[in-house]
């Protein structure tokens, strides 16, 4: 490999076998899933359950308060409809008001799921969706799918994961990685059942093959405040990657 690539991939930070051929990987999907070292992520504030952790290697896209129930078109801001979000689930109701978080995952992006709290696991479940949907409200823009993001976690297959947060403040909490475009393998771990305890910062799944995207749905009044690096910025200098497993934002005390 290349020091370029070395640098580009950021590989020294993931599992890998440097004198083989293929840097250990059996397949481009092997790779694209490729595990982070010990150590590489450490989960901030482990301790304190007031402090969320970014569930995804993500860019800031959006984030959208006082979230609807249920939009009927999706516009040039792209709203955020519960209900088709989160595919008509029971907890819908608890979540009209609340937050969305949403981040974009390059290809080059790490691409496992982590858990941002520490809580009780109420459902884990994947959604079948479109492949190749765009918004037309974006015009000849839409063929770039980061230009659909906010339509495509309401149409696209994703995995939603219900977690109950130790932290009353934070409660019920929705995890929803999304595959955009041509992306539809989103796999949840089989250890990620309804009853299951996971750690803030525990695996919960992956996606494969390509770019994604992936949002995190809080109650009204669950979050006090989001990280400065959790702001979407505008323009090439303000775009800088989120961390997986760093402070994403703090919850309401």
């Amino acid at each position: 490999m290349s020091e370029k690539a070395r640098e580009v991939v950021g590989i020294d930070q993931f599992e890998h076998d440097p004198d083989d051929e293929h840097w250990g990987f059996t397949s481009w999907n092997d790779f694209f899933t490729r595990r982070l070292k010990e150590g590489a992520r450490p989960v901030d504030s482990p301790d304190d359950d007031t402090v969320v952790v970014s569930a995804c290697e993500s860019t800031p896209y959006r984030i959208s308060r006082d979230v609807a129930r249920h939009s009927e078109f999706w516009i040039k801001n792209q709203p955020y409809s519960l209900q088709d979000l989160l595919a008509d689930d029971e907890s819908v109701d608890e979540f009209v008001g609340g937050t969305v978080y949403q981040g974009f995952l390059s290809a080059l992006n790490y691409h496992r799921w982590h858990s941002p709290v520490a809580g009780t696991v109420v459902r884990a479940f994947v959604q079948p969706g479109t492949y190749f949907s765009e918004a037309e409200s974006e015009g000849a823009e839409a063929v770039e799918a980061t230009a659909s993001q906010g339509y495509l976690a309401h149409v696209a297959a994703r995995a939603i994961i219900l977690i109950q947060a130790d932290n009353p403040a934070i409660g019920l909490m929705a995890v929803v990685p999304v595959g955009m475009v041509e992306v539809s393998s989103c796999v949840i771990g089989d250890d990620i059942v309804p009853g299951r305890h996971v750690g803030k910062g525990d695996e919960l799944g992956y996606f494969q093959f390509g770019g994604s995207t992936e949002c995190l749905v809080f109650r009204p009044g669950a979050i006090q405040e989001f990280a400065l690096g959790a702001i979407p910025q505008t323009g090439a200098a303000g775009a800088s990657v989120l961390r997986v497993r760093s402070r994403l934002a703090v919850a309401s005390r």
